[in-house]
């Protein structure tokens, strides 16, 4: 959830409201896809929200302890699973997102290395007596001091050894992302108080339901605005649509429990702000 939303967010709102939903891993596996996306709608990334769906399926008792087994699993990789293993089962395990990341390419000079060099890294540092604490220590580290830009330096414990110090700079730079313009189209057709959706194309918003995409009619022309997701700046511009064939009509009452995205949710508040 913490992917692409802000943490105060998940977790004074979504965390909280999913859990409520689905209190266990039975309860999540024997819930209807499209209940566990609108759930996760607003979150982004709704292939998350499906491999999570996938691995209660797999999983209804409680999941595997080992990390090997918990790389068998939809959507776990390295990171996931060594954070399940070093939190919640305490084992001897290093974790490295991005805040140790940079602790560990700083602390050991580590430049223009691939990740299996930064986690060879970690396991060496790795306090083998109280692996969880350390891995937390290390990610505060890297999120109050051992910062991007600016890094406080001169009050870090580890500054003594660190070989990155003086050039700290240099092992954050990253390639200036580019991001993509594209133009999309939207209807909105109403009718009795309910609204037309259709199901998503793409694997990106599969199972989930959006505003049809039509070819605009400038005479019907509602309103606009700008949205941006992973690599593209979307400019949005919304139609009054008069008829919606094959549509599902949802009421408008209930479209918080729908599975729509964070962009059709834009949409419909623009039009009905």
């Amino acid at each position: 959830m913490l992917q692409q939303t802000q943490v105060k967010r998940v977790k004074e709102e979504y965390y909280p409201q999913f859990l409520e939903k689905f209190p266990t891993l039975e309860v999540l596996a024997k819930a209807p896809l499209h209940n566990v996306l609108a759930a996760w709608s607003g979150l982004g990334y709704y292939s998350r929200a499906r491999n999570l769906h996938k691995t209660a399926q797999l999983c209804q008792k409680s999941l595997p302890t080992t990390y090997k087994e918990l790389l068998q699993l939809p959507g776990i990789g390295q990171y996931t699973a060594s954070a399940i293993c070093s939190f919640g089962y305490e084992q001897n395990v290093p974790v490295v997102d991005t805040n140790i990341a940079r602790v560990m390419k700083r602390y050991f000079a580590l430049l223009h290395v691939k990740d299996k060099t930064v986690w060879e890294y970690a396991q060496k540092l790795l306090n083998p007596k109280d692996a969880r604490n350390h891995n937390l220590a290390l990610m505060d580290l890297g999120s109050i001091i051992c910062l991007p830009k600016n890094p406080k330096c001169d009050v870090c414990p580890l500054q003594m050894h660190c070989q990155g110090k003086d050039e700290a700079e240099l092992y954050t730079k990253t390639k200036k992302k580019v991001y993509e313009s594209m133009e999309l189209f939207y209807g909105i057709c109403i009718q009795n108080d309910k609204i037309a959706l259709i199901p998503a194309t793409g694997n990106m918003y599969k199972e989930m339901l959006s505003l049809p995409n039509i070819d605009p009619v400038e005479d019907d022309f509602l309103g606009s605005f700008k949205h941006s997701y992973t690599k593209y700046r979307l400019h949005v511009k919304l139609y009054r649509l008069h008829t919606c064939n094959d549509a599902l009509w949802i009421d408008l009452n209930e479209l918080h429990t729908a599975p729509v995205s964070s962009l059709t949710k834009k949409a419909l508040s623009t039009l009905f702000k």
